[in-house]
């Protein structure tokens, strides 16, 4: 019934999950990876990707993968993958627009007999009640008979060079017996360290959304543990050290939670909770810490400088690091601007540094112009918010060179000793 000899792939979304998904099917089969920003099917194939997730050589030897912006490109396919973002709004209710935008287009373009297999996060059950039902509207044809469906999340670390999508192990599934196998076959062929079949999406769709739902959790155990030895005026990575000796204790640390994934999946978990009834109360409490830290860590840096008798209104505070996590330009739910609005209602003026972050993309996503480089000795507080290579190698001599005589290095990402700063969470 289905064949991986004749398959044609057709992916739709090229960012930090599609791009490099497309470039191992790419090296095997014939592909075609859409995008809708022109801009970035251009650079792709001038052989530059802007996410820094693939390099130009990797992208040559997919000898069989094609780039466009155009849907009707991928007419001729027979196995469509959909790797589009899937965020929440302002309210924090999962937003699936550009999913069910792929699926009007996989609607248009997919014939009897073809297979579409989704990436995205999403809620149990969201695949098959929501994706599914569109491509049937648009299609005319009918689930599980003229079509089939599978889900297989994503598993990117962007940023990550050691783990990527061939060395990560992939979950698959799918809407039959003999779609799942087919879809677990497919994968098989390009992801080196293998696959676990799930017994049905909606087990797959759930493994997802708890992954980065649990890490969320156990980073917001460790953010409430830093609130309380903040008080106590215990160190908190002296303590972290000490219970870390024990060999089964968690390695994490506490910190801003953002990111396309773990400050958002847990919304998409208590959606889909509350819809049918049920609650949800840790992992709701565990959002609220979370997403409560970026204005805790301007509060501290605050009472730092006052009691240092500096002047909060119209002081200077430089921010280092907008991206999410560190050696990566993905600003997408960066934590830091939370930081960064909070000293603005202090009447802080803010500078922003990030040498990872294309500053176009700061302007449009948060309203914010990047300096290109601080000035030595021109801050009354300079906060170190992702662990940047440059912030790094910078050291506590670089980072503390942009304060100035009375400045305060605050340090979120235990970057520096503790004797080398003036506070940290």
């Amino acid at each position: 019934m289905f064949d991986l000899k004749s398959s044609k792939i057709g992916i739709i979304g090229l960012g930090y999950v599609g791009l490099p998904l497309a470039v191992e099917f790419g090296k095997r089969y014939p592909t075609v990876g859409l995008d809708i920003n022109k801009a970035r099917i251009n650079e792709l194939k001038s052989g530059k990707d802007t996410t820094c997730e693939v390099d130009a050589d990797e992208l040559s030897q997919a000898q069989q993968l094609t780039f466009t912006a155009e849907c009707g490109d991928l007419d001729d396919c027979n196995l469509y993958i959909v790797t589009v973002p899937t965020p929440i709004d302002t309210y924090k209710r999962p937003d699936l627009t550009l999913l069910e935008n792929a699926s009007r287009t996989i609607g248009k373009l997919i014939s009897a007999g073809d297979v579409v297999i989704y990436e995205s996060t999403v809620y149990p059950g969201a695949t098959e009640e929501v994706c599914v039902p569109i491509i049937e509207a648009e299609s005319g044809l009918v689930f599980n008979q003229d079509f089939f469906a599978g889900y297989s999340p994503e598993r990117i670390n962007p940023g990550d060079k050691e783990h990527k999508v061939s060395s990560i192990l992939k979950v698959t599934s799918g809407s039959t017996p003999e779609t799942a196998a087919f879809v677990n076959e497919l994968y098989s062929s390009v992801i080196t360290a293998g696959t676990h079949l799930a017994s049905s999406i909606r087990v797959a769709e759930a493994a997802k959304v708890i992954e980065n739902t649990q890490r969320d959790l156990n980073i917001a155990l460790i953010n409430e543990l830093a609130l309380i030895f903040n008080r106590l005026n215990i160190d908190t990575e002296e303590v972290l050290i000490a219970a870390g000796t024990k060999w089964n204790f968690l390695p994490f640390r506490p910190g801003l939670v953002g990111g396309h994934c773990i400050g958002v999946d847990p919304y998409y978990l208590t959606h889909k909770a509350q819809e049918i009834g049920y609650h949800p109360e840790v992992i709701l409490a565990g959002r609220r810490i979370n997403d409560d830290m970026g204005r805790y860590v301007a509060e501290q840096v605050i009472k730092l400088m006052l009691l240092r008798k500096i002047q909060v209104c119209d002081s200077r505070v430089l921010v280092l690091g907008l991206a999410f996590k560190e050696n990566c330009p993905d600003l997408r739910n960066s934590r830091a601007i939370d930081v960064i609005r909070e000293l603005q209602r202090y009447h802080v003026h803010v500078d922003v540094h990030d040498p990872w972050v294309n500053p176009q993309d700061a302007k449009e996503e948060y309203a914010i112009d990047l300096v290109e480089e601080p000035a030595q000795g021109n801050y009354d507080a300079v906060i170190i918010t992702v662990a940047h290579g440059r912030y790094r190698e910078a050291g506590e001599g670089g980072l503390r060179g942009y304060c100035n005589a009375a400045g305060i290095l605050y340090d979120v990402k235990y970057l520096l000793p503790a004797d080398a700063v003036d506070g940290r969470l």
